[in-house]
């Protein structure tokens, strides 16, 4: 498998498998202390969601705004400011000084982080590999990215116990580290676009242009389904996990954890057995089997069914992450990619929307019933949105 792709495309690869196991080292360590400190379940979605923030308010804008500029200086740049942001907060935490706000504040700006994946990292990847290979190397994305999620939140979790906050911030900004100097090696690159138009003009052409393709605009209704009701639920594992389950933070982590296992097989099976025919099944039935496994582990009565639905969960979701860019990346013309990559940032970026309405819900009626209800609202809107379906 490795020689079938450039040493451009495992670096992009190792960054984003570094990239991923930080941010779950920071999902479980910031959720973890917010809820202890806040004991709401509410603050700890809406710290949650600051990351997403981002996508939605800019990613159309970066789509457009990266085809002027070096798109691996930018990628590195914003390594360097996450590992900088890292250190900031690991002082703080250190002189004993640390609040909510300040978790709150570094959860966005490493949203900044995460808005360059899709029109920096991921669009330089498929251009390494170009567009017969695409689907291939988006599952191998995946497989490091929920391998992350196997290592991440336990890392997490120990980490906070063994050294604290400030621990595990340092360990974060050494990762990105890492991940700046496998930027910088990165040494075949599209040129940026020389005399382009404006970037509002590019942005108001990336969107009509999704409007105007059914398949895009059916990939991308599907997208915000999923980011709306289906990923703002692993914000509340670390509370059930605590209230409904029992556990520590160890066992928050691991539980976390299990979710990866379930996404790192899934997509690792993809990689190897994937054919395009079947790319449509695969992304619309993972957003399904998705939301039924939110429920089953809103609803479990012990760790382990809670398990077993996280197991699905990680499944479901590596069908969908894998085959989401793949089908964006293969709809989208060759020279508006980035900016339709963009797009998806933003569609991607309409989670906030759902990590406030599930934590809004869980003060009301507890987070378990709330993720439940969240689960069956998802489901349903994805059924309604079955006429769509043939157009991917």
């Amino acid at each position: 498998m490795r020689g079938q792709f450039s040493a451009d495309f495992w670096r992009l690869w190792s960054v984003g498998l570094i990239s991923s196991i930080v941010r779950w080292i920071e999902t479980v360590v910031v959720g973890v202390v917010v809820y202890r400190e806040t004991d709401s379940p509410f603050l700890v979605s809406v710290v949650t969601m600051l990351r997403l923030l981002p996508m939605g308010l800019f990613g159309a804008f970066l789509g457009a705004f990266v085809e002027r500029f070096d798109r691996r200086l930018m990628l590195a740049a914003m390594m360097a400011l996450l590992a900088l942001t890292s250190v900031v907060l690991a002082m703080i935490a250190a002189l004993g000084t640390l609040q909510v706000w300040h978790l709150a504040v570094g959860a966005l700006l490493n949203g900044f982080g995460w808005l360059t994946d899709n029109p920096l990292r991921r669009t330089m990847m498929g251009d390494s590999v170009g567009r017969d290979r695409m689907s291939t190397a988006m599952a191998l994305d995946v497989v490091a990215q929920n391998g992350s999620r196997m290592i991440g939140p336990t890392l997490g979790g120990v980490v906070l116990v063994a050294g604290g906050i400030e621990g595990a911030f340092l360990l974060c900004a050494g990762l990105y580290l890492l991940a700046v100097g496998a930027t910088l090696a990165v040494r075949g690159h599209r040129a940026p676009t020389a005399h382009a138009e404006p970037v509002l003009a590019r942005v108001r052409e990336g969107i009509a242009t999704v409007l105007a393709n059914r398949r895009l605009a059916a990939i991308l209704a599907v997208t915000i389904v999923f980011n709306i009701f289906g990923w703002p639920f692993t914000s509340m594992i670390p509370v059930i996990g605590r209230d409904q389950l029992a556990l520590g933070p160890e066992g928050v982590g691991l539980l976390t954890s299990i979710d990866g296992v379930g996404a790192f097989a899934g997509a690792l099976v993809l990689a190897w057995r994937l054919a395009p025919r079947f790319h449509a099944a695969s992304y619309v039935g993972g957003v399904a089997l998705y939301q039924l496994a939110i429920i089953a582990f809103a609803l479990a009565p012990g760790v382990v069914p809670a398990s077993v639905a996280l197991l699905l969960t990680g499944l479901a979701g590596g069908a969908f992450a894998t085959l989401q860019a793949t089908l964006v990346y293969l709809a989208a013309p060759i020279e508006m990619r980035s900016r339709i990559m963009g797009v998806l940032s933003v569609c991607i970026g309409t989670g906030p929307l759902g990590f406030l309405w599930l934590g809004w819900l869980a003060n009301r009626i507890g987070a378990p019933e709330a993720t439940a209800v969240t689960g069956a609202l998802g489901l349903a809107l994805l059924l309604a949105l079955r006429p769509l379906w043939r157009a991917i």
